[in-house]
């Protein structure tokens, strides 16, 4: 094994092997004390600014360890981009005998008993989902994975995947006629034979909490844990430490059975009536809430006069079927399925309704069709320190944007991981001369009603001096659908050739690939835009943010987490909602400088950036960019470039 100084030097493995590679004394360092992390199985946190080369420096000594290793992602798209593409280029060039493997949760495979289920059973009502169903079937043939992102023709979101995979509640298991050729089963023993692999931290909390997915058994064996895109633990952490339970579980318990109970049970006439009326006391929970979509906190849904009966009522059904089940459980290996789901199912009902541990908060969240009940916890460094405890391991966090002002003790803080050694890599990008930091003048309060009308009306003369290549990051969905009209219309006033795309349109993916490849258009997203987005040269040379990103403070889980810190006499604003607006602005920052001649301005429209104190933390965060409130500056900056 050469050492890391020779790896990663001018005419090393990588230089030879990967075209365009540069040496960064920043990835070296970097690669050096992952490397001594991993021996001496320590806790290690590592900021490394965009361009430092962060996942060459996490990979090489992951790839040299000679230990098993799990790296964890933020997104799936990276996770196919570390296995697909990174990882490969990296061992490859080393030649390390290394076998490594990638590790999805149960719904990113197809199921092809649930899939010809569905088929036979006729549960696709349009032409399209019949299509849709079709193509699924051939690949499932065909796949040697299994793994619905290589099936093309079929969109990520068509409702037919639902039919054409498993869940926890309604996968078989070794009862299954499939069992043996189970794209899911193959994938874990992938990852169990392996000595790298690659999972999302969705995956990783799901397993933790669930033992579900596969990760239960790769644990114990594993020697390092390395989080990329660590800065959203907190929050997949916090989804997966509390407990749910959704109306959309109790649908989908209602029509298995009913379709067990037609192959296996059909004298059972009892079956079908029993879960028509279970079906229909989950719809008539939904509607209890009333037709807006949205969060709820416990007290708001309490206030609505129809939701404690309609709860009650679904309970009792529930009930009620689980016994209905239980008569009929011996007779196929699907309807003891059934029964223990209900079972189940009607215990977290319960359980939500009687939760009382004052560090739990009780909340909802309205879709189109169905309702989740939550119960979540206001901290998880306590539950997230248990995880990390046993086996003695190294656990690695690494992420362009964890420290506020070049400090983790937010971070630290909120995983409950004490004062672990750290480090800040900051970007070898010359910021200074490369981009500009634009605050407009003028703007009003971000309040106001007129709001999004003045941050388009300020943005509109960058935009023409830019030729396109932007991006609108709004913090809401409204403003990201006020923002897409008043531009439409600014277009077509002023007869300016530019193609104008909003998320929605099509998946995320899509929309990048468009956006890239006319060069100068404009796009208005929001939360999902904000990261993980790379689009490099003159495509995007613009990227304009509405508002700070506080989190609203409405929100059940923000407003209990306050009120719990000012309990304990301290500051909400201060430690926990400031910095993760920071962590945001970095993030959505981060998609403007791609590369060493990239060449962009940052717009950030709201006026507190510039009037309220805790504004310079914020741009005193972000990379040193030159620093103008002058429109002029920015239309010199784009004719000079």
């Amino acid at each position: 094994m050469s050492s890391l100084t020779e790896i990663f030097s001018p005419d090393g493995p990588l230089a030879r092997a990967i075209g365009g590679y540069r040496v960064r004394g920043q990835q070296l360092e970097m690669a050096e004390r992952i490397a001594a992390a991993i021996n001496s199985q320590a806790v290690f946190i590592a900021e490394a600014g965009t361009g430092t080369g962060k996942t060459f420096a996490y990979l090489v000594p992951a790839l040299q360890s000679g230990g098993k290793v799990i790296v964890s992602t933020g997104t799936k798209t990276l996770q196919d981009q570390l296995f697909n593409k990174d990882l490969p280029m990296v061992r490859d060039a080393l030649k390390a005998p290394v076998k490594i493997a990638l590790l999805k949760g149960r719904a990113n495979y197809v199921c092809p008993y649930h899939l010809q289920h569905a088929i036979a059973d006729g549960r696709f009502l349009t032409r399209e989902d019949a299509a849709d169903a079709r193509r699924i079937s051939v690949f499932a043939k065909t796949t040697q994975s299994g793994d619905k992102a290589e099936c093309i023709e079929v969109n990520e979101n068509s409702p037919v995947w639902g039919h054409a995979t498993s869940t926890r509640d309604n996968c078989l298991g070794q009862d299954c006629p499939d069992y043996k050729e189970c794209f899911v089963m193959q994938a874990r023993r992938e990852a169990m034979a392996a000595d790298l692999v690659v999972v999302n931290h969705h995956l990783f909390f799901a397993d933790v909490m669930l033992r579900d997915e596969g990760m239960a058994e790769l644990l114990p064996a594993c020697n390092t844990v390395i989080f990329d895109e660590a800065h959203q633990l907190p929050e997949v952490a916090t989804l997966f430490f509390g407990d749910t339970v959704s109306t959309a579980q109790v649908i989908d318990l209602a029509r298995d059975a009913r379709t067990e109970g037609m192959t296996s049970a059909r004298d059972c006439l009892a079956l079908p009536e029993g879960s028509k009326k279970l079906e229909k006391a989950a719809k008539d929970l939904r509607l209890a809430v009333g037709v807006d979509t949205g969060r709820f906190s416990y007290g708001q849904l309490l206030a609505k006069p129809d939701f404690a009966p309609a709860l009650q009522a679904l309970e009792a059904e529930v009930a009620a079927f689980a016994a209905l089940l239980q008569t009929q459980a011996e007779r196929a290996e699907g309807l003891e399925k059934c029964w223990q789901r209900a079972v189940e199912l009607a215990q977290r009902l319960a359980q939500w309704q009687n939760e009382n541990d004052p560090g739990y908060v009780r909340w909802a969240e309205a879709f189109t069709h169905s309702l989740q009940l939550t119960s979540t916890p206001l901290k998880v460094a306590e539950i997230f320190r248990k995880q990390m405890g046993g086996h003695p391991r190294a656990w690695i966090f690494t992420s362009a944007t964890l420290a506020v002002q070049g400090k983790f003790h937010h971070y630290c803080a909120e995983l409950g991981l004490g004062e672990p050694d750290s480090a800040c890599w900051h970007s070898p990008f010359e910021y200074e001369q490369q981009a500009i930091l634009y605050a407009p003048l003028g703007m009003p309060d971000p309040n106001a009603w007129n709001y999004t009308d003045t941050v388009v009306e300020a943005a509109w003369p960058a935009v023409k001096a830019a030729g396109g290549g932007a991006f609108f990051l709004c913090t809401s969905l409204r403003a990201m659908r006020r923002t897409h009209e008043l531009l439409k219309a600014k277009l077509e006033d002023e007869g300016v050739d530019m193609p104008l795309l909003v998320q929605g349109e099509g998946s995320k993916n899509d929309l990048l690939q468009r956006f890239r490849h006319h060069g100068a258009a404009i796009l208005v997203g929001s939360q999902s835009f904000w990261e993980g987005v790379d689009v490099r040269g003159e495509a995007l040379s613009l990227v304009v943010i509405d508002k700070i990103p506080f989190a609203p403070p409405d929100d059940p889980v923000l407003s209990a987490r306050i009120e719990q810190m000012k309990r304990e006499g301290r500051n909400a604003f201060m430690e926990y909602q400031l910095p993760r607006a920071v962590i945001n602005v970095k993030q959505g920052a981060g998609r403007l400088i791609r590369d060493e001649s990239d060449k962009g301005v940052l717009m950030i429209c709201d006026p507190r950036l510039i009037s309220k104190p805790y504004g310079r933390r914020i741009w005193q965060s972000l990379p040193p960019m030159k620093r103008t409130r002058e429109l002029q500056v920015v239309l010199d900056f784009f004719a000079n470039r």
